[in-house]
């Protein structure tokens, strides 16, 4: 028995693995834009369609995983992700890398909404924001292993492949494939879902319905803030390299995976920390750095400054998200899959901040994009005062 709960939480720390291939497309979409030769504009399109579909499919996915359960759910998502990347091992037109990251975002979409309540079942006990933090550690190495794939697909000519930069699409699709696997082989107990008999229409309405909770409604928003900044940085880091140090694409690309580097820092670090600080003051903390960080982004002209102000928000940004899902699920416990739903609908944010940041640096340059950033940090601090 103990052998299959270690399988199990082997097989699901894989699955957030493979949540972190949403991250691929920050470093993608300006190497899209580089081949493709789009304005900035266009190419943070990538980024914004991948969350959109976290509007439209979070709370239907928590809807789902009240009929099929929670573990189905997240294999549902593994074969949506495993196709996405796919596709560009096929082409690299606009129209087919338009098709790859709208059903990367489909995917990691139902992943998310439905992977992080299944920790809850195979992991037992309290800390769940310590629990999570440390699948978000696991999330960040592939997050900041993807840049290295890209650059090591362009500057090490593969003629085998021939998939330039894109061979980071085959060896997340072999992982992604195996994580399945794997997680099909293990079985986990879940609880019965309240509300499970209801009618859609019902499960729909009382899951919205939430949001009237003023500290739901404050985490959702929050989650905005959070992943805007995240993918905000993702994207435009090696841009503010590239306009002010006058770095090339492949060079620059080293700035996402140090951001990476950092969340992953961040969320390994904070796994203890978040043991033995309040979560308000660790939170405090976090956002303290991510404001120190923009101040770096918006004035830096030097490496030092600029490679400072990355992993600063890096390591501030990595327990945001933990810490305010945790802080939802355990305001309402008897609707854990709705609220779910409802924490990663907030992950819209990576559409909305992206679509007025590119605005923004097509204005005034890469420091308008820092400004647009700025908004959510201010947010993050005032939301400090929600955590119970």
């Amino acid at each position: 028995m103990k052998k299959t709960n270690n399988l199990a939480i082997i097989s699901v720390m894989l699955c957030f693995f493979c949540m972190g291939f949403v991250d691929l497309v920050g470093i993608a979409s300006n190497y899209v834009k580089a081949d493709l030769h789009l304005s900035d504009s266009v190419a943070n399109i990538f980024p914004s369609l991948v969350f959109f579909w976290f509007l439209i499919f979070s709370v239907p996915t928590g809807v789902l995983m009240n009929k099929i359960g929670r573990k189905k759910t997240v294999l549902l998502s593994l074969g949506i992700t495993a196709l996405s990347l796919l596709l560009p091992l096929c082409g690299e037109s606009f129209a087919v890398m338009l098709c790859a990251f709208s059903l990367l975002g489909i995917g990691n979409a139902l992943m998310q909404t439905s992977l992080n309540p299944l920790v809850t079942c195979v992991m037992g006990g309290g800390h769940l924001a310590a629990v999570l933090t440390f699948g978000q550690f696991i999330k960040a190495i592939a997050s900041f292993i993807a840049p290295y794939l890209a650059i090591w697909g362009t500057t090490q000519v593969l003629p085998s492949f021939g998939y330039d930069w894109r061979i980071l699409f085959a060896v997340f699709l072999i992982v992604g494939i195996f994580a399945t696997a794997l997680l099909a082989t293990v079985e986990i107990s879940e609880p019965k879902a309240a509300g499970a008999a209801d009618g859609v229409g019902r499960q729909f309405s009382q899951a919205f319905a939430l949001l009237g909770k003023p500290l739901v409604l404050f985490t959702f928003l929050g989650i905005m803030c959070h992943v805007g900044i995240d993918v905000g940085t993702n994207t435009t880091a090696p841009k503010i390299l590239m306009e002010r140090l006058g770095m090339t694409l492949n060079d620059a690309a080293f700035a996402t995976s140090l951001y990476f580097i950092f969340r992953t820092i961040g969320c390994f670090t904070g796994s203890f920390f978040l043991r033995i600080l309040k979560a308000r003051t660790f939170f405090l903390i976090s956002v303290v750095l991510m404001a120190a960080s923009m101040a770096c982004l918006f004035l830096g002209k030097s490496e030092a400054v600029l490679y400072a102000g990355i992993a600063l928000v890096g390591y501030g940004n990595s327990n945001i998200f933990s810490i305010c899902f945790s802080n939802a699920l355990l305001a309402v416990p008897e609707k854990q899959n709705e609220v779910s739903g409802l924490m990663i609908m907030g992950l819209f944010g990576g559409t909305l901040f992206p679509l007025v940041m590119g605005v923004a640096s097509d204005a005034m340059g890469q420091a308008g994009a820092v400004l647009c950033m700025a908004v959510g940090v201010v947010y993050l601090f005032a939301y400090t005062s929600k955590i119970k």
